[in-house]
Parts: C-alpha cells; sequence; structure tokens
C-alpha cells in the first residue's frame, strides 16, 4: 500500500507522499534561483515535489513564477538559511528531504534518481550520499574529489555504517549531498537545523543509523566569489574551532570516528590559519582556541604526519604561536626568494610613470580631492557629471578633477579642472585623491588605498548582459579579461542604481561586496528639474522651429558587428513622415564612420545628426518621441513619460549573441516595429502616443524609473562625500506623485 500522510494544511484531503521532498531555501543570491527552477521544471519530477523557501521578494517574485507547479513558502528577509531549511521541511510530504540552496543547482534529472534510489532503501538508511559537481563565475560543471570515494565505499543493500566507513567523513560538507529520511530530520532537527551548513553536513552522518552512497552527481554547489561576500568577523572565525568542539561530542565510544573528524578539524584550522589574513589579536585567540581543542580531543596514540605538516600539528597542538609565527615566516620567505629568482629581472625597466605614481603612493590621501572621468575619459558628461555639479553646491570644500583625452580637454567648460591621461599629474591626483568617481572603470594600475572612496556610477539599465553574465556570449565576451575585469570591481565602494532591476543584475554581473546606492541616476534629475524654458532652449539651440515634430533616434551598437551599419532608410523614412518631422540622428559613440555616413542626409534638413551632441540629455528634452532599438537611451527617456517606439528588427540575433535579462518585445515602454514599415505606419498614424502605447510607457517607468525622482544627484552626494546615513536623505517620491519636464507642445505653449 502506497504511504499517505495528512496534509500539514487542516481541511484538506491525505494526499499519497511523494519519495522525495526538493525543499530550495534561501535568497536569490545574485540572480541564480532562476536558473536552478528552470531546471526543475524542464524534466519530469516523477515522484518528487518542490517547495521553495524563499527569503525576500526577488525569491518570491522568481518562485512565484512557477507557480503553482511548485509550492512556494514566502518568507521574511530577515529569515536565515536554517528558519528556510525548517520552513520548507515543516511543509514537505515526501519520505525523503533534499535541501536545495537557491545560489546552487541540481544537474538534470538528478530529483528523479534520488527519489528513485531512496525509495529502495530499507528504513534503517537514514542518510543517502550523492557526488555533487562544482560551479564558480569562470567554470560550471566541474568534477568533485568525492566520486572516488563514494564509489569505494560501495551500495550495501542494508546501508552502511559510518563506523565501518568512517573515511566518509572526508567528504566535501555540503548538506545539499546528503538527502535524508523525513523521520530522520524531525527527531535530529533541534541538531540539525544551524545556520552552520558544514556543521549540519556532519552531524547528519554522524547520527545515521545507517548511511547509503550514490556515486553519482546530484548536486551542484556554486562557489561564490569571495570577494563578492560580506568581510569574514572574528566571532565567525572562532565559529570554526565551536564547530569541532561541538561535533566531536558527538563521537564518544566511535574512535575511528573520532580520529577522522579530529584529523579534519587539524587540518581545517590550519587552513584558516594560514590563509585567512587575521589580524594579529584575532589571529592569536584563534590559535589558542583551536590549541585548546586539540589538546581536549586528541585521541590517545594519535600519530603525526612526517615532514613540515608534521611540525604545523605538533606546533598547533602545543599551543606554541610564536614558533608557528616563525615557521611561517621562513616558509613565505623561502618562496619569495625563489620567486624573485624567477622574476626579477623582468621588472627591471620600471618605467618612469610607475615611480611617480608609486611616489605619490606614499603621500598622504587628500580628503578634498575627488578624481572624476566619464565614457573612458571622454568629458564632462552622464552621472559623473551630475555628481560634480550636486558636489559644488553641496559640498564645495571637495576639489573635482576631471581625467580627459589631449583632444577633448577643449572641449571641456571653461574652467575645468583636468588632467591627460599619463601625465606626471595624472598620476598624482590618482595616487592622492579620496574620491575616484567613474561610469566605467579607471586603468587596472590604480591602486584602492585604505581611506578613499571608488564610486561606480555606471551609464545605464542592463537590457544586454554585461560582466560575467557576457562568458556564454562569445560576440560579447571577445577580447575580455574576466579576471581583471572582477580585480577592478573589487576596488568599489558604492554602485549607484536607478532601479531594483539594475540592482539585481549589477549583483550578478558584478559579483562583490560593493554597497549599492538606490538612489536613482543623478544624469536623470535634469527631467524632473528642467521647466518650459529649458525645453524651448534646447530645441532653439537645434534649429527645431515651435510646432515640427522631433523625433530622436538613438540605435546602440551590435557585438556582432564591426563598424557602423544603418538600420533604417533614414531617407526614406524622413520622406514619409513628411516636412513637420526633423528626425535627430545619435549613431552609437562607438562608431566613428557614422558622420560620415549622415552627411548627405543632412543637406536635407530633414535629418539632423546630433551623433557627437553633449549633453544627451538635452537631445532628450528636445524630442517629442523617442525610437531606439536596444539602447539603455529608453530607460532613461521614459521619466519624461513621452512616446518611445522600439524598432526590433533583429532581436532574435541580438538576444542571441549578446544575451539579455528581458524579453523586450513583451515588456517594452511603447509600440514595437519589426521592419521599417511597420515603423512608418508606427509614426504616421496615432499608434506612437495612443492610449495602448501610454499603458504600455506606464507599466515601463513604474519597473525602471523607480529611483529617479529630480534628487539622486543629492542623494549620492550626501551619502557618499557628506557621509550622512540613507535614513536622512531625500526619501524617493512614487512615480505617480512625480511631474516630469514638460512635453515641447506643453513648453511651446506656456
Amino acid at each position: 500500500m502506497p504511504e499517505t500522510v495528512p496534509d500539514p494544511f487542516p481541511g484538506t484531503a491525505p494526499k499519497t507522499a511523494p519519495d522525495l521532498s526538493v525543499v530550495v531555501h534561501g535568497r536569490n543570491v545574485q540572480d541564480h534561483l532562476p536558473a536552478l527552477l528552470d531546471s526543475l521544471d524542464a524534466h519530469p519530477l516523477t515522484g518528487v515535489e518542490v517547495i521553495v523557501a524563499a527569503v525576500g521578494d526577488w525569491a518570491r517574485e522568481t518562485a512565484e513564477r512557477h507557480a503553482p507547479a511548485f509550492t512556494v513558502l514566502p518568507l521574511p528577509d530577515t529569515a536565515g538559511d536554517a528558519a528556510a531549511r525548517s520552513a520548507g521541511a515543516a511543509r514537505a510530504r515526501g519520505r525523503w528531504l533534499h535541501f536545495v540552496h537557491a545560489k546552487d543547482g541540481l544537474p538534470a534529472g538528478a530529483p528523479s534518481a534520488l527519489a528513485r534510489h531512496a525509495a529502495g532503501l530499507p528504513d534503517r538508511v537514514d542518510v543517502l550520499l550523492c557526488d555533487h559537481v562544482r560551479s564558480s563565475w569562470r567554470a560550471s560543471g566541474l568534477p568533485s574529489p568525492d566520486g572516488p570515494r563514494l564509489a569505494r565505499a560501495g551500495r550495501a543493500g542494508d546501508g552502511l555504517s559510518l563506523d565501518d566507513r568512517a573515511a566518509l567523513l572526508r567528504l566535501t560538507p555540503l548538506l545539499g549531498t546528503r538527502a535524508v529520511r523525513a523521520g530522520f530530520w524531525r527527531r535530529h532537527e533541534r541538531l540539525l537545523t544551524t545556520e552552520d551548513e558544514p556543521f549540519a553536513a556532519y552531524a547528519a552522518l554522524l547520527l545515521a543509523d545507517r548511511v547509503a552512497c550514490l556515486p553519482q552527481p546530484a548536486y551542484d554547489d556554486r562557489r561564490l566569489r569571495p570577494e563578492s561576500l560580506p568581510p569574514v568577523t572574528p566571532a565567525e572565525r572562532y565559529a570554526l574551532v565551536d564547530r569541532y568542539e561541538a561535533l566531536l561530542g558527538l563521537t564518544a565510544g566511535r574512535p575511528a570516528v573520532h580520529g577522522v573528524l579530529y584529523d579534519l578539524m587539524i587540518r581545517d584550522c590550519l587552513h584558516t590559519f594560514a590563509r585567512a589574513g587575521m589580524p594579529d589579536d584575532v589571529a592569536r585567540e584563534f590559535f589558542r582556541r583551536a590549541s585548546v581543542t586539540a589538546r581536549r580531543h586528541r585521541p590517545e596514540g594519535h600519530r603525526q604526519p612526517a615532514g613540515l605538516e608534521g611540525m604545523r600539528r605538533s606546533l598547533l597542538e602545543e599551543g606554541a604561536y610564536g614558533k608557528y609565527r616563525a615557521l611561517r615566516s621562513a616558509s613565505h620567505a623561502r618562496r619569495a626568494v625563489r620567486t624573485a629568482a624567477r622574476t626579477g629581472r623582468r621588472r627591471a625597466g620600471t618605467r618612469l610613470r610607475t615611480l611617480q605614481y608609486r611616489a605619490a603612493l606614499a603621500r598622504p590621501v587628500d580628503p578634498h580631492l575627488a578624481v572624476f572621468s566619464a565614457y573612458w575619459n571622454r568629458g564632462v558628461a552622464c552621472n559623473p557629471a551630475a555628481i560634480a555639479a550636486g558636489l559644488a553646491e553641496l559640498a564645495p570644500s571637495v576639489h573635482p578633477v576631471w581625467v580627459v583625452t589631449a583632444q577633448g580637454a577643449a572641449l571641456l567648460p571653461p574652467g575645468t579642472d583636468h588632467v591627460v591621461p599619463g601625465t606626471r599629474r595624472y598620476w598624482e591626483v590618482l595616487a592622492r585623491a579620496k574620491y575616484l568617481v567613474n561610469n566605467v572603470n579607471f586603468p587596472d594600475a590604480v591602486v584602492k588605498r585604505p581611506g578613499t572612496v571608488h564610486l561606480q556610477t555606471h551609464h545605464g539599465t542592463p537590457l544586454k548582459r554585461m560582466g560575467v553574465d557576457q562568458l556564454p556570449y562569445p560576440a560579447a565576451a571577445h577580447g575580455l579579461d574576466f579576471q581583471a575585469l572582477l580585480e577592478r570591481v573589487d576596488k568599489w565602494d558604492y554602485s549607484v542604481s536607478a532601479n531594483s532591476h539594475s540592482t539585481r543584475m549589477w549583483q550578478r554581473a558584478y559579483p562583490s561586496d560593493h554597497i549599492s546606492l538606490d538612489h536613482g541616476y543623478p544624469r536623470n534629475d535634469v527631467y524632473y528639474t528642467a521647466g518650459a524654458a529649458e525645453v524651448r532652449a534646447a530645441r532653439e539651440r537645434l534649429g527645431i522651429a515651435p510646432g515640427r515634430r522631433a523625433v530622436l533616434y538613438a540605435p546602440t551598437h551590435r557585438d556582432y558587428e564591426a563598424g557602423w551599419t544603418p538600420r533604417l532608410d533614414l531617407a526614406a523614412l524622413a520622406e514619409s513622415l513628411g516636412g513637420e518631422t526633423i528626425l535627430l540622428v545619435r549613431a552609437h559613440y562607438f562608431y566613428d564612420g557614422a558622420a560620415s555616413a549622415l552627411g548627405d542626409l543632412r543637406r536635407t534638413g530633414r535629418v539632423v545628426d546630433v551623433s557627437s551632441y553633449e549633453p544627451v540629455e538635452e537631445l532628450c528634452l528636445a524630442a517629442d518621441a523617442l525610437v531606439t532599438d536596444y539602447s539603455s537611451i529608453m530607460f532613461d527617456y521614459a521619466n519624461l513619460d513621452r512616446p518611445i517606439v522600439i524598432h526590433a528588427d533583429d532581436w532574435e540575433t541580438y538576444r542571441t549573441t549578446r544575451g539579455v535579462y528581458f524579453d523586450l518585445t513583451a515588456e517594452a515602454p511603447g509600440p514595437v516595429a519589426r521592419t521599417q514599415a511597420d515603423l512608418t505606419e508606427i509614426l504616421t498614424t496615432d499608434a506612437w502616443h495612443d492610449e495602448r502605447a501610454a499603458k504600455a510607457r506606464a507599466a515601463f517607468r513604474r519597473r525602471f524609473c523607480e529611483y529617479d525622482d529630480g534628487h539622486a544627484a543629492e542623494r549620492v552626494v550626501r551619502r557618499v562625500f557628506l557621509g550622512e546615513d540613507e535614513r536622512t536623505l531625500p526619501p524617493v517620491l512614487p512615480v505617480e506623485d512625480r511631474t516630469p519636464a514638460p512635453s515641447p507642445e506643453e513648453a511651446c505653449a506656456s
């Protein structure tokens, strides 16, 4: 007879228990949860139920896209991993439980394989061990070292006793590689429900009557970049010793198990001590605690390994901190000599600029100096320019210096203090400035000095894949050094965001321990502060007469194209739109040849080449409507609540070669044209500004103009440069309470 269990929710009929409950738990860390849930949804789950204990809104929103196929348990942001596992287990109906962290993955078919194997195990078996693969930002599906151990353990029909197979403790301590019988979990839940997952993984083996082995990968352990995680606290260091103190207490009367666990403790303590980079006082206390535990639990007759490793272990057990540090220093010195012998002469020809930079680094940081750069040193633009303007008003004691190319220096506003890359003063200000502000990245050679603040402003909301998310797309990843990129990202202290979508995607694309400033894009403030006079002035500078419609056409570049390829017959489009419409054409700044391609069209008077016009925000103020493809300008222009038309003639190619974060054709800010004929029809009828277009634009604004309200620069300056608490900053106004700059029609009528 199939086993039945009462449903945990009263008022429902008992249901046949599934063989396995997969309990997905935790936050949507760096947006890895969608791939996990999609993989579960993509294959039949015979005898398997899926419960998602979703911590926080992002995880809940992601999980609810899979309801009702999966059971979703929304949990508050304050819930830890242990609470999420416990909540999921309480809802589970399966005879076996498999805990899967939201950041990790499952190989195809793994749940069904676990369920089938677990269903055939006798009641004495409490834990089913499986192999796993390992993934990171740079590689996926790497084999683990556990496979051979599991294979050697064999597939005993009635399970194995840990006392006879103590070497199983040497398996990687991942709870996700241990499916546990539901009754066993509930008997020991108090001990197994802990934030210390390795403790739970070890304890499950120590408490089990018998264990079984499945020597095939059924879990994907995703290793997050250590640089993307919060710094480890002293208490967390000491907790490693406490973990083994508690675990060794479970091994009384089990000498083989005790001996293996003792060796694991010594190994982990030595590795932690050697690699953690702890301050001396923390290291000394950690060593003392580890030494006390080592002496207390040292097995009788225990023999140390030979060589240097044995010396290290003996010194730890003796509590000889000074001798241990001396031994480490001697080892490091020998390695340093060998390294110097191999590479010393390569660096003999150090360049003068490096010497100048090093000399400047020896001088104190100037708390009143800020270095700004935008778009690879093109000039005063974008978010850095808006922040610099706010700085002049709110913190005039901080002196800004702009990095610009020699060609761009002549175009700077009068009186702009600037440096040219490579000059002596360039290296001096980079070395001494407390604040470094950029919408891309500073060179690799720039050192992140203690006490300095690196502010990354970005220059758009991500539709296309960015950062490490470009790895699977060769056209986008070609020539990129992702390790060097992440080393630059690790220097960021703050990352500016215009919406929660960007915040989440930056976490995913740039995994590092920076703080997200959910304050809005400073460059977009002007869309709320400009009045009718500013709109009229912008149109006058562009030669747009009152009563004429100005359409800004701003396409982005394609990674799969070498140069600028016009995607529209602009002459034909201008002819179709008539003499009352002017096309403002802004080719992407990556393409220098666009100006010559547009030269003949300028003579018609209906097409204006604004590819070099700065600032772009002024073009947006002047335009009645925007036509773009996949450019991030759409997210900024949406703040004006003016019509937007998407021209997506190569959407499938772009999506495949570059990768995107969402389907623009389904979530566009207005009508979508797939051909020039479509675009012409939209712009020559009411479709570009009708009720349907307005409804799509409103939904788009709510999602992507979330933090933009005209006060972004103020919030950033007060938070970063004045050190104010986030709670004292001007609150972000709801989208419906904001008043954008007047439309050109309104401005000309006023």
